[in-house]
């Protein structure tokens, strides 16, 4: 915190005139928060007509700066909360920048009705909180216009963040479940900028989420940031089980840095959770005005055990549930009738709608009925303030309140208990305002919602379910009932973590892990590529380019010796296809280029050696390598070798009933049976189940087979099973070398292939190449199917441009033969380089 008193004048980082503002921006540190509204109050003076702004302090987007360095220069982006005409908008744009630091996004009435109360609050904020429309009096179905209203406001907010980015130096910071949509429109503009999220809300998990028919559009969305921050470990967890149920992605944990792999690029998982602004509650406190107001209410419910309830208008707030509990309380234990009052503020509704009308109707009723059933004449149990209060009063509740109820049934974070305990910790200045000594005892206590995001870092708290009533009362109960020796323990537990984990200690971890994140964003090469939503960028190593027809056809003629290694499924074939068996032209194509003398050509596969030698037997020149080299066959002619010299499959007759056994429990999975391997599959299986087996299998296996000549590895939704020393790096190593022994050293090497196997192969073939075995260093042509990151130097788009390239290659080994350009043309995709 820059100062215990108030938040940083945010008018520091201002020039007096525009030059050394344009200085500032060029050589401060610059970060750009958006968010749906910007920090200020808004009004309009009726006798000129000029807008007037003054900054919100109580906006968490204000008092996140306190986390940056004093030199960074902060802009905000965002919507204004009142609608400005457009013949006025020009002149606020220029200046809320000036004066502000603020540009607008004006939206117009029409679309902010459809983005902000339509899909936002309508769609995104109930199911974002467990709430399904399942019937239609219940909630809104999925409007497809209402989303493209969402897409709309969108793009607007990230036009606004292109016009002002310098995109090298600038880091963007996007706030809530209003823009979830930015980061692909800004990643699609500015490949590499430094871009980070932050929700605020929860985090539904997969099961609710999933329900969302634009769900995946989101999702990737999301994972246009470099950086995602969530309130809570749960909320995190259900975005990254959604996004390994709905994308298929895994994510791993490296020293404490939750990471998801996503088209080469790394995407940072942060879990903190909000803070308050310790300086804006102690300068609240220290005002004459909140001094004579808790004297007031320490007076008016002097004698009384007072307990406070902070909650929006909102049905999620657990309002109802929470006078319920009162009441049972009250019936339960008549002694405590005419002690306890329970004050409920109700702060004015974010959004509209009948579910909010019902609340708020539902909350007053049930306070009536208890204040008619258990009052008295000068007391009533519950004091319900359903009006906008000042925030100074609301702070004065705070302080003389002995006990703070947060009885939300599902909320993002709450930061009330934070407040409530800062109040109770109270100033000195406030003391000596009240006539209060130093040896005060502080105490706080606090009953919480589970379902709040708070709730974890609250240790000391009683926490509820607030589902249950008998739950809220027995905890109202039991707080009435603290010694207070007991309130200071819990309230000094409490503090020590309110104060050290602020909300400036919140923006600064956050931006230097966004700094973290970003740190190798110059050292990667992208490529855009995708439609619409589905836009992504992959990050690619520098020298990873499009492989070239000219190229290889030129290195192709001049060469005299060539080995040729080939994958089969998704390489030469699609992996989608049903039918595996190789067409005829395939089966042409290498028979082309195995009657070239030059060449030596072999297949690569982990299939079976049956198959294989089935399909591929038009082919008599043509090797093979089955189940990953573990049986090779130089031709139709010769007869297979295996890799080892005993075989010996009893290590079988033990995991196979493992493997049977786990395949039984875990519905989806099967057992792949081969010569030398036997490899359990489970990426049909639930993919939290499938990977927990998996790991409980590779244990299971280890531990039996310990003495068995095999090894037991875990590959993507696989557990295999084979002897030691069998992949595709060593067998095309010892193809290599077996020509370089017999005289004939290859001088161009080209091996294709498409998943984790084939990346064993091109280390193999880069390392191969670059020692000495070949008399002199051959050229190599290490290609991947797909543009993703590889070991490979070189990519092709899918298996149809591998059949073309190979039908290129072999119209040169036949003179014969023209070339067209249909045979050679290739487009690659849209490159953005360094």
């Amino acid at each position: 915190m820059t100062s215990p008193g108030i938040i940083t004048d945010i008018d520091g980082v201002m020039s007096s005139d525009e030059d050394s503002d344009t200085s500032t921006s060029l050589f401060c540190d610059r970060k750009i928060i958006v968010a749906n509204f910007l920090p200020l109050h808004t009004s309009k003076d009726q006798t000129n007509g000029t807008w007037c702004f003054t900054w919100d302090e109580d906006s968490l987007l204000l008092q996140l700066k306190d986390g940056f360095s004093s030199d960074t220069e902060v802009l905000y982006i965002g919507s204004l909360k009142v609608d400005v005409d457009v013949s006025e908008q020009e002149e606020v744009a220029q200046k809320l920048l000036e004066d502000y630091r603020c540009i607008p996004t004006f939206l117009s009435p029409d679309l902010q009705k459809k983005f902000y109360h339509g899909f936002c609050k309508q769609q995104l904020w109930p199911l974002f909180h467990y709430m399904l429309p399942i019937c239609l009096d219940k909630g809104d179905l999925f409007d497809r216009s209402l989303f493209q209203a969402y897409v709309s406001a969108n793009k607007i907010f990230a036009d606004k963040v292109v016009e002002v980015i310098n995109s090298e130096e600038d880091y963007v910071w996007v706030h809530d479940y209003h823009l979830m949509l930015l980061p692909t429109f800004l990643r699609r503009r500015l490949n590499q900028v430094r871009l980070g999220f932050f929700l605020h809300s929860p985090f539904p998990s997969s099961e609710i989420y999933r329900t969302l028919p634009v769900r995946d559009e989101i999702l990737r969305a999301l994972l246009n940031a470099d950086l995602i921050g969530f309130q809570t470990f749960d909320y995190a967890r259900h975005f990254l089980s959604c996004c390994s149920r709905m994308l298929g992605l895994n994510y791993e944990s490296k020293r404490g840095y939750i990471g998801l792999e996503y088209f080469g690029r790394t995407v940072n998982i942060k879990i903190l959770s909000v803070g308050v602004h310790i300086g804006r509650i102690q300068s609240v406190l220290n005002f004459p005005e909140t001094v004579t107001k808790v004297q007031e209410i320490e007076q008016k419910f002097k004698g009384k055990k007072l307990l406070l309830g902070v909650d929006d208008m909102d049905i999620f707030k657990g309002i109802s549930l929470k006078l319920l509990g009162l009441e049972l309380l009250l019936e339960r234990y008549p002694k405590l009738r005419g002690e306890v009052v329970l004050v409920q503020i109700v702060n004015p509704a974010r959004s509209m709608g009948k579910d909010v009308n019902e609340a708020r109707e539902e909350a007053i009723s049930i306070a009536k009925r208890i204040n008619l059933s258990y009052g008295a004449l000068g007391y009533d149990p519950v004091l319900l303030i359903d009006n906008p209060i000042p925030f100074y009063e609301k702070i004065a509740f705070y302080v003389a309140a002995e006990c703070c109820i947060v009885n939300a049934v599902r909320d993002g974070m709450n930061l009330v208990p934070y407040e409530y305990i800062v109040c109770r910790q109270g100033t000195e200045e406030m003391d000596k305002r009240r006539g209060v000594g130093l040896e005060l005892t502080r105490t706080s206590t606090l009953i919480v919602s589970e379902f709040v995001g708070c709730s974890p870092s609250l240790s000391g708290a009683f926490r509820v379910n607030p589902w249950s009533i008998d739950d809220v009362a027995d905890a109202l109960y039991q707080a009435t009932d603290l010694s207070v020796s007991e309130k200071q323990l819990r309230h000094e537990k409490h503090y020590r973590y309110v104060s050290s984990h602020h909300v400036a200690y919140w923006a600064r971890s956050f931006d230097q892990d966004l700094e973290r994140a970003c740190k190798d964003h110059y050292n990667r090469r992208c490529c855009a590529i995708g439609f619409g939503l589905g836009f992504r960028v992959v990050a690619l190593s520098p020298s990873f380019r499009k492989l070239s027809f000219n190229h290889i056809i030129s290195s192709y003629k001049k060469t005299h010796r060539r080995a040729i290694f080939l994958d089969y499924d998704g390489t030469l074939i699609p992996e989608a296809s049903i039918n595996k068996t190789p067409s005829a032209d395939i089966v042409s194509i290498l028979n082309n280029l195995c009657s070239d003398p030059k060449n030596t050509v072999f297949i690569v596969s982990g299939r079976g050696r049956t198959s294989l030698g089935e399909w591929f037997a038009p082919c008599d020149a043509l090797g093979i390598a089955a189940e990953h080299g573990y049986f090779i066959r130089w031709t139709k002619a010769t007869d297979w070798e295996s890799s080892s010299s005993v075989v010996d499959s009893d290590w079988k007759k033990i995991a196979e009933p493992v493997m049977r056994l786990y395949t039984e429990t875990t519905d989806g999975s099967y057992i792949e049976p081969k010569e030398s391997a036997l490899v359990w599959h489970h990426q049909y299986a639930d993919p939290d189940f499938g990977s927990c087996q998996a790991k409980e299998l590779l244990d299971h296996l280890e531990s039996v087979l310990a003495n068995e000549p095999v090894v037991v590895r875990r590959g993507q939704h696989i557990v295999e099973v084979k002897p030691p020393g069998i992949s595709k790096g060593l067998v095309v190593e010892k193809l290599i070398r077996t020509l370089v022994n017999s005289g004939k050293p290859p001088d161009l090497v080209m091996c294709i292939g498409d998943d984790r196997s084939d990346e064993d192969m091109f280390e193999s073939i880069n390392s191969t190449s670059s020692s000495n075995l070949f008399p002199a260093v051959p050229e190599v042509f290490a290609c991947t199917v797909g543009q993703k990151p590889s070991k490979a130097k070189y990519y092709l788009e899918d298996s149809g441009e591998v059949i073309r390239l190979l039908q290129g290659i072999a119209a040169v080994s036949r003179p014969k033969n023209k070339i067209t350009h249909n045979q050679v043309s290739f487009e690659g995709p849209h490159e953005v380089d360094d």
